[in-house]
């Protein structure tokens, strides 16, 4: 049966009624909307018109009778990223724009309190633990407590009661200590995170081809390029591999080593080639390096199947540890490769 239009009309809230007629009305006169609005009303908007997805021509012209001949020649509309940014570009400046981008594109919440709250506790803590203990304690207590909970479980023990006998000992904080504070996680903090939430087909694809088996990743990556060779050199300089390793410093090889089954680490480099072997060895204590070596001649013939997904397991907590900022990948990869 056909849905009534009118009871798809009576389920739009006022803001998605708002963000619908922005996305409707031609650039120039939504941009002049937006310069009588205040930073959090375009925000608030903003957000709607980033997430709305597709709105039927139907919806669109019982909400605008008077724009009915313009809506059904443009069918119907779909919100986005890209959409909305160009809009606010037409009003608001660059660097207006950018911050009002990155705070909708990173974890919801209308204030920087409420954005918080929703942030992976792992990604916080990573980034806490380089701030000092006063300075957490206010974030700390500004966000719910079982979320700071989880944070200050995963903090060092001394370094955490630290921060808990600032929070018991802190009185009211400034207004202004408070502005400090959360212009800093915008700027340093959320801005990271936005950044690295951005992705676009091409990184899509060269995460879905990463994991993939590598006969399997090769046959595709071969029709890739036969369609468009373009794109597939593109997915390829954006894709990590166990080869890839050598884009990681000798720090970082270190915490992936402490992070990693080293039952796994054995199988992997089993399979691996000689400087991806001195890599690892050359990170590790004189003795770890043995009981690897001799765990890897000990297994005798292992499976090809059984080496690769030790090698993505190894990957994918490489790009994990990278993603939460605890080591840091370098760009490219030739150009790049360790020298020991």
């Amino acid at each position: 049966m056909k849905q009534n239009i009118i009871d798809d009309y009576n389920l739009i809230t006022g803001p998605q009624k708002a963000a619908i007629l922005m996305l409707s009305l031609d650039e120039e006169k939504s941009a002049a909307i937006f310069s009588l609005m205040d930073e959090e009303e375009i925000k608030e908007v903003s957000v709607i018109m980033a997430s709305l997805g597709k709105v039927s021509s139907t919806v669109v012209e019982q909400l605008f009778l008077e724009f009915t001949d313009k809506i059904s020649n443009t069918g119907s509309l779909i919100g986005s990223y890209e959409s909305t940014e160009r809009l606010l570009l037409k009003t608001l400046d660059k660097d207006r724009v950018s911050t009002i981008m990155e705070e909708i594109r990173g974890p919801a919440g209308r204030t920087m309190w409420d954005k918080l709250g929703n942030i992976n506790e792992q990604a916080l803590a990573n980034y806490l633990k380089n701030e000092y203990p006063q300075t957490i304690a206010v974030i700390l207590s500004k966000i719910k407590p079982d979320h700071a909970a989880k944070v200050i479980a995963l903090l060092p023990e001394n370094f955490a009661m630290e921060i808990v006998m600032r929070m018991l000992r802190m009185d009211s904080v400034q207004k202004e200590v408070l502005d400090g504070i959360e212009k800093t996680l915008r700027k340093e903090f959320m801005s990271n995170l936005s950044k690295s939430a951005r992705k676009d087909s091409h990184e899509f694809i060269a995460d879905i081809f990463n994991s993939l088996d590598r006969s399997t990743e090769a046959r595709f990556m071969e029709a890739l390029e036969e369609r468009n060779r373009e794109s597939a050199e593109r997915v390829k300089s954006l894709m990590f591999t166990f080869e890839d390793m050598t884009r990681v410093d000798g720090q970082g090889i270190q915490i992936v080593l402490r992070s990693v089954d080293k039952d796994k680490l054995a199988i992997a480099l089993k399979g691996a080639s000689e400087p991806i072997r001195e890599l690892f060895f050359n990170n590790m204590s004189s003795r770890a390096g043995k009981i690897v070596q001799e765990d890897m001649e000990a297994m005798g013939p292992v499976r090809l199947r059984e080496v690769e997904e030790a090698q993505q397991y190894i990957v994918q907590a490489t790009k994990e540890l990278a993603s939460s900022g605890e080591i840091v990948l370098k760009e490219g990869k030739e150009d790049d490769e360790m020298v020991y």
